[in-house]
């Protein structure tokens, strides 16, 4: 029975591991997804159509936003289009049109 057990518990944390998304990962994924787009959280909320209470719970890691939750919500900003750049990207791309540079 032990062996059988410990046999589940392993498998099911590589069921997480495979996804990439555990629990103790919610509250950086919904936070990450949330600022990608620019939106506060009331905005977030609203647009999603998420009680605000909710979000807010699921980052100061109170609660647990469900995987594919997380996965559904990651697919839609992608797709919609809703993700902004990155900072780093728009570095880049000033630094390439020699906009960043320092001045001696």
């Amino acid at each position: 029975m032990r062996i059988c057990l410990a046999y589940a518990i392993i498998n099911t944390q590589r069921v997480f591991l495979l996804y990439g998304v555990n629990e103790m990962d919610c509250k950086t994924k919904i936070k990450e997804l949330r600022e990608s787009t620019g939106m506060n959280r009331k905005e977030f909320c609203k647009y999603f159509q998420i009680p605000y209470r909710t979000v807010t719970e699921w980052e100061l890691d109170n609660r647990h936003a469900p995987e594919y939750v997380l996965r559904l919500l990651e697919y839609y900003i992608q797709n919609e289009g809703l993700a902004k750049k990155k900072v780093t990207d728009e570095c880049l791309e000033l630094e390439e049109r020699g906009g960043l540079h320092e001045e001696n």
